[in-house]
């Protein structure tokens, strides 16, 4: 027990997002209607649990595309894959399952035709995440790096009056707001995408721990280790003023972080399972919170189709991913 501890408050909306609950959903069907073994080329997410609870009803997670046999099924992550990676696949006839998340997909489709029209392109993201790895492989010529201000600063181009700027979509408007105005500064005529290219779930999580923060003294922020959403979030809440831990699931709690704290605020990154959560209230209560107080700063209705390799199989489908 912590003395004083009594309130919990869940920040709305957190944890999956549609792109990750479409990932998902097309693992578990390809288990489902494709002969086995199934094989999925990194983490189909960044999330251990999804990870593990996936591999426990069949999937193999390799690393690249040389662990898997010809011929075999295999699944694309949805941080997704460069088009030398697709060669590969088509090269040694493996049957692939693209579980990308549309988001990514509308950066690589921008990102090809910036690079056709010849452009030089300005991503903004993180050099080793997956996704700008993928994204970086559609015109690796043409497609520059960059995660600060900073090295705005130090970039030489070929034609300064023929740049454009894509983003890493697990990143929001927050987190991009320096490097972009840095980028305009430095190149006034520079193209960039429309505000609907922005990741809408990444933008109202980190606005949901804001609002939390205005009472919360201590923010648990559950989600992977890896998870560049997950680790941002931590960071909004330390940018408020708040203490916040990144744990992967309840068993990482720790007492002491509540000493002399009444509310504790509760977040899950958009891989992390709704399970994840009600264990991390569970285990706050057992420490002496009383109370449990949700709020929903707004109500998320996105959803996206499968693709169209699993759209013939299961035309009158149900969802698998089944929602607390």
């Amino acid at each position: 027990m912590v003395p004083g501890l009594k309130e919990i408050v869940l920040a709305g909306p957190r944890g999956f997002c549609a792109g990750v609950e479409r990932a998902i959903e097309i693992v578990e069907l390809a288990l489902q209607v494709c002969p086995p073994p199934v094989y999925v080329r990194k983490e189909i997410v960044h999330n251990l649990h999804v990870v593990e609870a996936l591999r426990a009803k069949g999937a193999i997670f390799v690393d690249e595309l040389n662990e898997v046999p010809d011929d075999a099924t295999v699944i694309f992550s949805a941080h997704g894959v460069s088009p030398a990676v697709r060669e590969e696949a088509q090269r040694r006839r493996l049957r692939v399952i693209d579980a990308t998340c549309p988001l990514v997909t509308k950066v690589h489709l921008e990102a090809v035709r910036y690079a056709r029209e010849g452009y030089t392109i300005i991503l903004v993201g993180h050099e080793d995440h997956d996704e700008v790895i993928g994204t970086t492989g559609e015109a690796p010529d043409k497609i520059v790096v960059v995660s600060s201000p900073e090295e705005v600063e130090a970039l030489q181009v070929p034609n300064p009056d023929k740049v454009a700027y894509i983003t890493q979509t697990t990143l929001s408007v927050d987190d991009t707001r320096e490097v972009i105005e840095a980028l305009r500064r430095r190149f006034p005529r520079i193209f960039g995408p429309s505000k609907d290219d922005i990741c809408y779930a990444t933008q109202n999580r980190q606005n949901a721990v804001k609002a939390i923060a205005k009472e919360a003294e201590v923010i648990l922020v559950i989600g992977a280790k890896n998870s560049s959403n997950s680790i941002r979030l931590t960071e909004v809440a330390e940018d408020a003023g708040r203490r916040a831990y990144l744990i992967t699931d309840a068993t990482e709690i720790q007492p002491a972080w509540f000493t002399g704290v009444c509310c504790v605020g509760v977040t899950s990154g958009a891989s992390a399972p709704e399970h994840l959560v009600r264990e991390v209230v569970d285990a706050l209560t057992r420490l002496g919170a009383t109370r449990v107080e949700e709020w929903e700063l707004v109500q998320e209705d996105v959803s996206f189709g499968l693709p169209i390799e699993l759209q013939h199989e299961t035309p009158h489908r149900t969802p698998l991913v089944q929602h607390p």
